[in-house]
This record gives structure tokens, C-alpha cells and sequence, in this order.
């Protein structure tokens, strides 16, 4: 198999076609918000095209689909069996030489454009994330706060990987989605020292009207909102105006935050005084809306936003945009429609090891650096 010598990497902000095959649907989606001037941190994509290589080199495509193409979804232990064996082929197998220097230059142009060395999130993003009427959350994996080139290219292949956990398996075989031309891309992406995080859905779930933006906002990173750690607070925003029609302010009891002396993200509480108020000001909730508003316009249908204000930014520019997906539970039709290519929702965070590490020396650094990348 003959590849173009760049065709393993491609920076978000390159300036080349966000293509799904290429990128899957969270790459395409961060490619097509960069162009667009949305406040995205800055990273790159490990393409398909590095998955399909190393797949071809390692000789495993025939293995792998003839252990799927015997499995059924009603025998979970030999799913959870296979799963096991095909992530083990993945992570053992050498990738090769190509594509790691590929990756080993991105990552060193990355980093290029900071001061000093900065934290990055590896998270999975598979071709079928953005399949009409599927939702594909959870099933791959995101990993956190890692630093160095050895520890990124290792959560490459683990992302790889994901693509056969048993709950993905499970998932294509529930919902008739076939395996074969099945590939994965990987995002690397600037981390964000989060603040204050959340979603945002440009429309109120509990009844469909699409005349509000629906935030709901935690401190700390926000994958403790995503997976329902903790009760965040809600606010209910005119998508007119941008007023305020209604806030709940959630308990808020912990938040995921960098350890400085234990170099990880560690769970802590909050005190009763941040649990007891919202944590977003007026002006944040604002922006948040606004920065909703903007994605929606963008693609054309409702969306379902992830958010971040980095504490290392001044305010005014720290809100950040993480992720857009479409709405698909009042909107499901027209997604199939107007959301293609943009990507499902979001895996919740794992981690290296047991937990996640970080460069102390990134906290201080502003998210987005100087410079282009192609």
C-alpha cells in the first residue's frame, strides 16, 4: 500500500478539505470549525490513512473480521473474549516507521508554538461517529493531560484500539453497522486548563423548542459533566436576545483539576461557596449562548456543544469551543440531512494508566500559539 508522504498527519488549521474518510467525524468537525474562526485549540489529526497502513503492515484486517463475522450480540462473553484479543493484536503489533516520524513532527510543531512544553488530549475519531440516527458516545476512548512524544504515539494505538471495545462491538452488531472500511482517525489537541466547562445545546431537550440555548456548566474539566459526575448547574437562555429565562444552580459538589506536586488530574470538592452560586457570571453565560448560536448557524441544524474558559486565558478570549455534534433526539431527521460530517457525541475521558497525567509547564501557556500548520 503507497501513501503520499503527508498523508498521515493534517493540522487542523492546513487549510485542506475537511474529509470524513480522512478524519472521521471528529477531525473533519475540528477542521471545518478551525476554517471557520471558531475559537478551537489548536491540534492535528492522525489520519485513517495511518490506521489502514499500520493495519495493512501488521497483517491483522483478515483476523479481525473473521473473529467479528462469528460473534452474536446475545453472547456478551464472547464479544468481551474477541474484544480482548483484537485490542491486544493492536497494541502489540509495531506501527510503522513512517507513520510514528509523521506524528513525531506534529507533535514537535505542536509544541513549537508555545513556550514551553504543553499538555494534550488524544482522543478517538472513528469514520461511522457520524452515521444518521447512531450515537456512537462512549465507545471509543479520550484520553487527558499527557505529555511527551512517547506517551502520545502509545494513546494513538490505545484510541486504535477502542475501536473493538466490547461496547462498540456490541453496538455495530445491535445496529446492523457493518465492520468492513470501518477505520479510526486520532485528534491531538492542546489541552485545556478548564475553569469553568459544560455543554450547550441550542435548543431546550425537555420539550424541543428551538427558541432557547440550554447550558448546563460545572467548574473544572468537563468530562465530570458528560458523564453525569456531578449535577451541574442549567441555565435557560432566550436564543434571541440572550437573556436568561431560567437557572437552577446544580450542587457542583467536585471538579476534575490539574495537581501540580502529583503531576495528574486529580477529583476534588468544592467549597460550599462555589457549590452554592452559578459558575458562569452573567457575562459568561452570555458568551456561551453566543459561541452556541454560532455553531448552529454554522451547520445548519441544532447542536450540542462542548465548552471550556481556560484559566490561562484573559477573559474575553478564554471561552473555547471542544466539540459540535447534532441535536439527534428532537431533531434526529434533520441531522441525517444537515448535520453530515459533523461528529456524535463525545467518549467520556479515560486515562494513562489509572490516571491521567500533565506538564506542569503548559498551565501558564496561552491555548492558542502563533503559526500554521498544513
Amino acid at each position: 500500500m503507497t501513501t503520499a508522504p503527508t498523508a498521515y498527519v493534517q493540522f487542523f488549521d492546513g487549510g485542506l478539505e475537511p474529509q470524513h474518510e480522512l478524519l472521521g467525524g471528529k477531525c473533519a468537525s475540528l477542521v471545518t470549525m478551525t476554517a471557520a474562526g471558531m475559537p478551537v485549540p489548536p491540534g492535528f489529526a492522525v489520519t485513517t490513512l495511518a490506521y489502514d497502513r499500520f493495519v495493512d503492515a501488521a497483517g491483522i484486517a483478515t483476523e479481525i473480521a473473521h473473529k467479528l463475522a462469528a460473534l452474536s450480540p446475545d453472547d456478551v462473553s464472547a464479544v468481551d473474549s474477541v474484544s480482548a484479543s483484537i485490542r491486544d493484536a493492536i497494541c502489540s503489533r509495531p506501527v510503522p516507521p513512517e507513520v510514528n516520524s509523521q506524528v513525531v513532527e506534529a507533535y514537535e510543531r505542536l509544541q513549537s508554538r508555545f513556550d514551553s512544553e504543553v499538555p494534550v488530549a488524544v482522543r478517538s475519531s472513528a469514520t461511522a461517529e457520524d452515521l444518521p440516527g447512531a450515537s456512537f458516545a462512549g465507545q471509543q476512548d479520550t484520553y487527558l493531560w499527557l505529555s511527551g512524544v512517547e506517551t502520545v504515539l502509545a494513546h494513538i494505538r490505545a484510541c486504535w484500539a477502542s475501536l473493538y471495545t466490547s461496547r462498540a462491538i456490541l453496538y455495530r452488531l445491535k445496529n446492523d453497522i457493518p465492520d468492513e472500511g470501518l477505520s479510526m482517525a486520532v485528534a491531538v489537541q492542546k489541552m485545556v486548563n478548564s475553569a469553568v466547562s459544560g455543554v450547550a445545546m441550542t435548543m431546550n431537550p425537555t420539550n424541543g423548542d428551538r427558541s432557547k440555548v440550554t447550558i448546563d456548566s460545572s467548574y473544572g474539566v468537563g468530562e465530570m459533566v458528560v458523564s453525569g459526575q456531578v449535577t451541574p448547574d442549567n441555565i435557560v437562555v432566550d436564543k434571541v436576545v440572550l437573556s436568561t429565562v431560567s437557572q437552577t444552580v446544580g450542587d457542583k459538589h467536585a471538579e476534575l483539576v490539574p495537581d501540580f506536586e502529583l503531576g495528574r488530574l486529580v477529583e476534588r470538592d468544592v467549597d460550599d461557596e462555589r457549590r452554592a452560586r452559578l459558575s458562569l457570571t452573567p457575562e459568561q453565560v452570555t458568551a456561551v449562548a453566543a459561541l452556541a448560536k454560532a455553531a448552529e448557524k454554522h451547520y445548519g441544524c441544532p447542536q450540542d456543544v462542548e465548552w471550556a474558559l481556560d484559566r490561562d486565558l484573559p477573559d474575553g478570549s478564554n471561552l473555547l469551543l471542544l466539540q459540535a455534534r447534532p441535536e439527534t433526539v428532537h431533531s434526529a431527521p434533520a441531522v441525517a440531512v444537515a448535520g453530515a460530517g459533523a461528529p456524535q457525541a463525545a467518549a467520556p475521558a479515560t486515562t494513562a494508566g489509572t490516571t491521567p497525567a500533565f506538564s506542569l509547564s503548559g498551565l501558564t501557556s496561552r491555548l492558542t500559539g502563533g503559526g500554521t500548520g498544513s
